[in-house]
């Protein structure tokens, strides 16, 4: 049963989950210990998220399999990075923009 179940994960997919995560954690441990956000979009991080998303809910809905899980940990990664932002922005930057 479990061998059915991994046989059908898709190798490319895997490929490219494993390609466009494997640089997550070192933009998190980057953000981390250097305290700054210059030069990140967080339209970008969002939209990302927002497509690992989608990757989600096509796994649950129509090829649930293995892969779901690169799915999930590629987002938690986006999302670390997306919490780092809201932590280190330099908000009084922007406040003063407005005044």
């Amino acid at each position: 049963m479990l061998f059915g179940f991994m046989s059908k994960i898709s190798v490319f997919e895997a490929g490219m989950l494993i390609c466009f995560g494997a640089s997550w954690p070192f933009a998190v441990y980057k953000t981390y210990k250097s305290k700054n956000v210059e030069g990140k979009s967080l339209k970008f991080l969002l939209l990302v998220l927002l497509g690992y998303i989608f990757g989600i809910i096509h796994k649950i809905l129509y090829n649930f399999d293995a892969i779901i899980f690169l799915y999930l940990l590629n987002s938690l990664l986006v999302f670390a990075d997306i919490v780092l932002y809201f932590r280190y922005k330099d908000w009084s930057k922007i406040l003063k923009k407005e005044n």
